[in-house]
């Protein structure tokens, strides 16, 4: 990148702009309103992970192929990922802070569904329901989490993203010990976790309005503290950070919806036991997530994207040749690695795009969602007629795309550093 692309005009004291509002570059961070979020966001994918979890038992019960298993995944990620970015864009001309809870409530309806689905087309509307409900609520919370941040973004994007993750973990395990045993119409139980979630997000969105008319008369013209690319090229950075979470994505996508069939396919272990090891996979992504956006935060997003895909690669390249213990612990590895390039990817297009808190939030979940669901749909259809074995082989290969992330510009190093 040529420094004649940089414009440097605006000077530091200028508020970083977010949406509707702008706010000091430094203020103290909003702890109980990043907690709560975090948390109903535990809540949210932590019953969005119970679609996941319930493969098996849904493959049994209604004799379903790897293709419909890779079906169910990619309604679910399409509703997720083709309603994300246009809230976001919404929400970024005009906040909408009860749209977090409405969201949990379309989650709410999707469970309940799902624990009465008897045929391939209602496990489908429940998937498309339950998607319906992430796409409102991913975008409008990570605003709320970069409004609660003060300045410190990855850390605060990491502690609402290692909600998510922690409940996409917790997932697979009260599958293994509430579903399994009960059977499938234990899922509705879990509207109480949603109940409560639903009430979570309302006092948020009381915080959220109360914020937004306390700033009614502030400046909403403000710049960014960045220096800021030309148009091409920030056309060209977002092109490399699509494909980087094109890599990401695909090879999670693997690992979400099939490393439970790949472990009984290759070990013979037993349905409870593979739901244990796509626990613990889940909560090394946790750990990954919370980590990352810190890290960037100190040392520079770009250093920590490039480590998180193409650092991962050796590990994704020597899990199909490992035995059962070296399966689980490359598992694990990968799971803290791969996960902590998202939040940096994530504050990283913000910062590049400032005034597009939601749309970009929207745009980059919704892709996550998007190629994970057409990843899981590929991935199946290939596991059908190749084999599973042979998928694991051929997604160790994508975190190379990582090699793109050494292009990326070095904008941390541009940019005032985080308190």
């Amino acid at each position: 990148m040529s420094n004649t692309s940089l414009d440097v005009s605006v000077p530091a004291a200028v508020p970083v702009f977010l949406g509707t509002a702008a706010l000091p570059k430094k203020h103290d961070p909003e702890f109980k309103i990043l907690g709560a979020i975090s948390i109903a966001h535990l809540a949210n994918d932590m019953m969005q992970s119970l679609i996941l979890a319930v493969y098996p038992l849904l493959k049994h019960n209604l004799n379903l192929n790897f293709t419909q298993i890779g079906l169910i995944t990619l309604t679910y990620q399409i509703t997720a990922s083709m309603l994300q970015p246009v809230v976001g864009a919404t929400t970024d001309r005009a906040p909408k802070p009860y749209s977090l809870a409405a969201g949990m409530g379309f989650t709410l309806v999707g469970l309940l569904l799902l624990s009465v689905a008897h045929t391939f087309a209602l496990v489908l509307l429940a998937a498309a329901t339950v998607g319906i409900g992430s796409s409102i609520f991913h975008p409008e919370s990570s605003r709320v989490a970069r409004l609660a941040s003060g300045g410190r973004y990855g850390m605060a994007q990491s502690l609402f993203q290692v909600g998510g993750n922690a409940g996409s973990a917790c997932g697979p395990l009260l599958a293994a010990l509430i579903v399994a045993p009960f059977g499938q119409g234990a899922i509705a139980g879990f509207s109480l976790v949603a109940l409560g979630g639903i009430a979570v997000l309302t006092w948020v969105g009381h915080w959220y309005r109360e914020h937004l008319q306390g700033r009614r008369g502030a400046n909403l013209h403000g710049g960014s503290v960045l220096p800021r690319l030309s148009r091409r090229h920030v056309g060209i950075v977002l092109a490399m950070l699509f494909l980087l979470v094109f890599s990401k994505a695909f090879y999670l996508a693997s690992l979400q919806s099939y490393f439970t069939f790949y472990l009984i396919h290759k070990f013979h272990i037993s349905v409870q036991s593979a739901q244990l090891y796509l626990f613990a996979f889940l909560f090394a992504v946790a750990a990954g997530t919370l980590a990352g956006g810190p890290i960037g935060d100190r040392f520079g997003r770009k250093y920590v994207i490039c480590f998180s895909i193409l650092g991962v690669a050796p590990f994704t390249l020597l899990m199909p040749h490992a035995n059962l213990l070296w399966t689980g612990i490359l598992s694990v590895v990968i799971g803290l690695i791969l996960a902590s390039a998202f939040s940096a990817i994530l504050v990283y297009a913000q910062e590049l795009m400032p005034g597009k808190v939601g749309t970009i939030a929207g745009l980059f979940f919704g892709l996550s969602f998007g190629l994970g669901g057409i990843g899981a749909a590929v991935l199946g259809t290939l596991s059908d007629r190749m084999g599973i074995e042979f998928v694991y082989r051929l997604c160790a290969f994508l975190p190379l795309l990582g090699i793109v992330a050494v292009f990326l510009p070095d904008r941390d190093r541009l940019r005032n550093p985080a308190p």
